[in-house]
């Protein structure tokens, strides 16, 4: 029988390796960077988060994932739904460097995993998979408003350039590049999934849990960058930290706290066999099944 998981599964290794060697890299040339000083800055707080936070979250969602833990298959999407925000903010951000086809190679391992572990998930068995008492209308709460409050934040930012003059926080052409991503991805991702969860939707446990833990992680990439502009003098405090600071402390309670309510043990949502080293010991040694 086919082994669904497998693709996925490699291509995601691939992606870790990468994105390991592309953060370093760029933490040890930051000369490669090509672009202003504040930008420069952006790019040296993301290498360290994908590099400290994100590379090793990646490893243990796998680790996890072949062990058949729905919790660690749904970090396993979550971080991949990460790599792909991340590398689009870089590929389509930063000036041309050396790094460039790394950016594009990242995008596309992350977005083509996804997809292909997204199609092969067995949504309700998913949502089977969450306790009984998890308090669904809590966190998706939470979750739609966060997505609603970026919508506002980005959407108020432009307002004030567009209408009364003030100046955005950064340069236009930035802001509109992350306000563009953040309002087509993360904040649908986050509201739909905090309304479908709300309404005990099988979807909504997924959407939720990937927006989640990618929400979470862009916005400790925020407060990083906005402690790191401040400590530099590139801005004055407390800069966006009051901002990003707080989302990010809800988002990452909120996700965690759906994430503890799925089992930890060995669940199959997502295809018929293991990849290769993803068998599941349980005393006996079994293979993933419908």
């Amino acid at each position: 029988m086919q082994r669904k998981l497998e693709v996925p599964f490699v291509l995601s290794v691939i992606a870790a390796t990468l994105m390991a060697v592309q953060s370093l890299l760029g933490l040890v040339l930051p000369g490669q960077y090509r672009d202003v000083e504040w930008i420069r800055t952006t790019w040296f707080g993301n290498d360290w988060v994908t590099l400290v936070v994100a590379v090793p979250l990646l490893v243990i969602a796998l680790r996890l994932a072949s062990r058949g833990s729905l919790r660690g298959q749904l970090l396993w999407l979550g971080m991949l739904g990460y790599g792909a925000y991340n590398y689009a903010f870089y590929l389509f951000g930063a000036a041309l460097n050396v790094f460039f086809p790394l950016y594009a190679i990242l995008l596309v391992l992350s977005a083509t995993a996804l997809i292909l572990t997204l199609s092969r998930l067995d949504i309700p068995a998913v949502a089977v998979g969450f306790a009984t008492g998890t308090p669904v209308r809590l966190i998706g709460g939470c979750l739609a408003m966060i997505g609603i409050g970026l919508a506002c934040v980005w959407l108020a930012m432009w307002a004030g350039y567009a209408f009364a003059g003030r100046p955005t926080p950064i340069e236009p052409e930035a802001f509109k590049l992350v306000a563009a991503l953040d309002l087509t991805v993360m904040v649908p991702a986050l509201t739909s999934g905090g309304i479908l969860l709300w309404r005990r939707r099988a979807w909504g446990f997924v959407i939720a849990s990937v927006a989640g833990v990618q929400g979470a992680l862009y916005l400790l990439v925020l407060s990083v960058n906005s402690l790191i502009m401040i400590s530099r003098g590139l801005a004055a405090p407390p800069g966006e930290l009051l901002i990003w600071a707080p989302l990010g402390v809800v988002t990452a309670a909120a996700t965690a706290l759906l994430l503890a309510n799925a089992h930890a043990g060995p669940r199959h949502p997502m295809g018929d066999e293991p990849a290769p080293g993803m068998e599941v010991h349980q005393g006996s040694r079994r293979r993933w099944s419908r």
